[in-house]
């Protein structure tokens, strides 16, 4: 097991990267982004362009990680132990998607655009934590303790 220093260390190196490919690929740019969902007028292909990149990354990265017997800076893999879809999943994935076409942010770009001083990003990152507050206090005991609506929770690729 790595020291908790080096675990830091790789973790903010990790996300300096992510958040500078997401500088680059200009993913913090809002109007970038509403412009891919814009089919019907000035569509702008470059979000796919990144997701594919993400994907072609990340597919095969994933094969050969869990290839292995267990993860370099953990003792073990936690993956979802869930696969069943359900209204939670389906009612966050929509409440996601209207969100991100309406503000043209999600989570991660929303952080990197922090760096940069964006007012808005701010405002929408407040939104997002004020609305899981209120998803929380609204979830009944009994649902928290079963844990995450998906198998597929955990970490998107924006």
């Amino acid at each position: 097991m790595r020291s908790p220093a080096f675990i830091r260390a790789w973790s903010f190196g990790t996300g300096l990267l992510f958040g500078l490919g997401l500088v680059l690929s200009e993913m913090i740019d809002p109007a970038r982004v509403l412009g891919f969902f814009d089919v019907a007028g000035t569509w702008d292909p470059t979000l796919g362009f990144v997701m594919a990149g993400a994907l072609a990354v990340t597919v095969p990265g994933y094969r050969l990680v869990l290839a292995r017997k267990g993860p370099l800076l953990d003792t073990r893999f936690h993956l979802p132990t869930r696969h069943d879809i359900d209204a939670r999943l389906v009612g966050g994935a929509v409440l996601f998607g209207i969100g991100w076409g309406l503000a043209g942010y999600c989570p991660a770009p929303a952080m990197a655009s922090l760096g940069l001083g964006s007012v808005k990003a701010a405002v929408f990152l407040a939104c997002m934590i004020v609305g899981m507050l209120i998803y929380r206090a609204w979830l009944s005991p009994a649902a928290r303790q079963r844990g995450p609506a998906s198998g597929a929770a955990g970490g998107a690729a924006s």
